[in-house]
């Protein structure tokens, strides 16, 4: 046990350590940002722009967990588990900035007054305090002592509230199927939706208005992140619905808005996503499946055909959002694209083939995958599926606007994936803690040994950290889903912003996605060497854990665009 000394020193240590990132992530964005033309030359200088990207983040991340500290500190609750982590975070990404610094320094170009500051004993000695070994292993037998569960109050009811619901319901109802789900690769069942359904899980982010909650994107990301820590699949059910409302809300008609988000709310409407193509990934803008506007038995619309592929759960879905070039012209990109709503039946099985009355149709297959199993994700040969011009997302206006919508949307499941990473990475913590709490080799449980504990202590603040990041993610895109803030790097709920560098809502989804998606697929990975054996049998579900993870710095933007496309390009414009 530590002492009240110690828990203000761990906390002043954070606030000098966490000050020193965010200046260095600040400096060195600027220096980038001169390097590359204000992001231009992003594509001669990727590697150094990786770097950027993820110095930026961890400082995000440093930011957010200490600002959570702060907060229970002056509010009277001191969490000096927290205290430790924030403390010992900062210190390892100070460490990881300076030493990245060192190795290339005219790329970095920090300051000299900076870089003396790194350099100086003071410094030097800070972050060794925060990276002694002797701390990581308090930090773990702490977490070990609680088999890994977490605290991390929240100062809002609503939020605070569904975590408990949500918790309750993963697991009673989650829980005794998730591992036969995985194993035997089935579809979801109907009666685990129709439960979510009821509970309302399908319309958090729905404005009350269109049937759905409200509960705002705080909300969704609890819910998400407590879903996910007994299934990934569970967690992601209500993805593609927050992809398609996003983009219904920021670009749809009132009519469609009406139309389309009760039913999606209620679950009565499944959505499944359509852009990725079988030669087509990241590349997004240069989508090949085409829609040409005709008519069908005096009925306007669009007669869509080509490919899609990893459509996530498009057997089952009732509905599609496509993306699709509605201008053949391919040298105009992205402002030849627009976006569909594309009704269909839904399927069970790994394989479907819908025929609809107008003569069009949509065959998949779906992909065998290691992991994320459940959902099944498919490729799709579709035939002059025929589409009424009413469901156009944004109508006439929404002709050519279809890639900026799907991007919209995009933010609002890369803020989901967070609370998916998170959840997982949280399984997989817990996980690794009960069994080394019961698995006794030489006389003793693993959890006494030192290394366990270091290990431990070292996953559970990651996953903090990510947590933090995440949430924070959450508020800035209810505050400003799309517009800079003017906050900093250093700009908690309560650490003093500065005039640092500039954030909004999209741009910390796609950080907070990074980080936690980062952290799920290490923390995982490690939870199953504390396993040893028995962790490699498909029996256990820490094997199941490190196969789902897998996938997260995959889908909503791959870790190498989303670095180099979202984050480092966002930096770098200012």
């Amino acid at each position: 046990m530590t002492t009240e000394k110690t828990e203000s020193e761990a906390l002043a240590g954070a606030r000098r350590l966490s000050a020193v990132a965010a200046e260095t992530a600040e400096s060195a964005v600027a220096a980038a940002a001169r390097l590359t033309e204000g992001g231009k030359l992003i594509d001669q200088h990727q590697v150094h722009a990786e770097r950027i990207a993820q110095l930026a983040t961890q400082a995000r991340a440093a930011a957010e967990l200490l600002a959570y500290a702060e907060g229970q500190a002056n509010a009277g609750r001191r969490d000096e588990l927290a205290e430790e982590e924030a403390f010992a975070f900062a210190a390892e990404v100070v460490h990881n900035a300076r030493s990245a610094a060192e190795a290339d320094p005219d790329a970095f170009g920090l300051p000299a007054g900076l870089r003396q500051r790194l350099e100086g004993a003071d410094l030097r000695a800070l972050v060794r305090a925060g990276l002694a070994e002797s701390r990581w292993r308090r930090i773990g037998a702490k977490v070990l002592e609680a088999r890994g569960a977490f605290t991390a109050a929240l100062d809002d009811d609503i939020a605070n509230m569904t975590r408990d619901h949500a918790r309750s319901f993963a697991r009673t109802e989650v829980a005794p199927i998730a591992q036969e789900l995985h194993r035997q690769d089935l579809l979801v069942p109907e009666e685990l939706i129709r439960k979510m359904a009821a509970m309302g899980l399908f319309g958090s982010s729905i404005p009350e208005s269109y049937g759905g909650t409200g509960m705002g994107y705080l909300t969704m990301v609890v819910l998400t992140e407590e879903l996910s820590a007994v299934s990934l699949v569970a967690g992601s059910l209500i993805t593609r619905s927050e992809i398609l409302t996003r983009a219904l809300v920021q670009g749809g008609t009132e009519e469609q808005r009406r139309q389309w988000l009760p039913r999606m709310a209620s679950g009565e409407l499944m959505v499944g996503i359509a852009v990725t193509e079988p030669d087509i990934g990241s590349d997004v803008a240069s989508v090949t499946c085409r829609a040409a506007p005709g008519e069908h038995s005096g009925k306007r619309g669009w007669f869509i055909e080509g490919p899609k592929a990893w459509a996530t759960f498009a057997g089952r879905a009732n509905i599609l959002a496509l993306l699709a070039r509605t201008n053949p012209d391919a040298s105009l990109g992205a402002r030849g694209l627009s976006l569909f709503i594309v009704p269909k039946e839904p399927y069970e099985g790994h394989h479907f083939a819908h025929a609809q009355p107008e003569g069009g149709t949509i065959t998949g297959t779906a992909n065998p995958t290691p992991g994320y199993r459940g959902m099944h994700s498919f490729t799709l040969a579709i035939d002059r599926y025929f589409v009424p011009e009413e469901n156009l997302v944004g109508g006439e206006a929404g002709l050519g606007k279809g890639f900026y919508l799907q991007m919209g949307g995009f933010a609002a499941g890369r803020l989901q994936t967070g609370g998916r990473a998170t959840g997982v990475g949280q399984a997989a913590l817990e996980k690794a803690c009960n069994y080394a709490s019961d698995r006794r080799q030489f006389g003793r449980p693993i959890a006494d040994y030192q290394l366990t504990q270091h290990k431990i202590g070292r996953m559970a603040t990651h996953v903090a950290a990510g947590r933090h990041l995440t949430y924070a993610a959450a508020r800035a895109m209810e505050a400003d889903p799309s517009a800079p803030a003017s906050a900093g790097l250093r700009a908690g709920s309560s650490t003093p912003a500065n005039a640092g560098l500039r954030m909004s809502g999209g741009l910390e989804a796609a950080m907070c996605k990074l980080f936690a998606s980062d952290v799920a697929v290490w923390v995982s990975q490690e939870a199953q060497l504390i396993h040893g054996g028995w962790g490699y049998s498909e029996e256990d579900p820490v094997a199941r854990y490190v196969a789902d993870a897998l996938v997260l710095p995959i889908f909503e933007g791959v870790k190498p665009i989303l670095e180099l496309k979202v984050i480092a390009r966002q930096l770098l414009a200012g």
